[in-house]
């Protein structure tokens, strides 16, 4: 993936961090999500103060595509304060649609990394049969 569009996807990550709901945390997260026709969708963090109703930038991101019918994925970028890599929840969601999927990681910290989901996630769930 050409360096102009990894810094595309952070700078798309970096905007939707600063919409984050994050008041508990104060941990803003945003993600942009790369359909393979180009398209990206971007999502935020957005917490509660039942904390298992929190919903992570990165599973909002594939919400919004799966919603608008995209099902192909080539990247994600992911970015906060201190660059942090998707949770193992949000991992077995892009799973669904994207085992190859490259994710890139970067925050206010400096950090700018990729690496892909099959090496982070090398065993994600499958039903039997699938």
């Amino acid at each position: 993936m050409p360096a102009v569009e990894d810094e595309k996807l952070l700078l798309e990550a970096k905007r939707a961090a600063g919409n984050a709901y994050a008041p508990y945390s104060g941990f803003p997260v945003g993600a942009a999500l790369l359909g393979e026709d180009g398209t990206i969708f971007t999502g935020c963090n957005m917490e509660n103060a039942s904390y298992g109703l929190t919903i992570c930038a990165e599973r909002v991101a594939l919400g919004k595509a799966v919603s608008e019918g995209v099902r192909r994925f080539r990247a994600l970028a992911v970015w906060a304060p201190v660059a942090s890599w998707p949770c193992g929840a949000c991992l077995q969601c892009l799973a669904e649609f994207a085992p190859g999927l490259r994710i890139l990681r970067g925050g206010e910290d400096g950090v700018r990394e990729s690496t892909t989901l099959a090496e982070i996630f090398p065993a994600s769930f499958r039903l039997a049969g699938s």
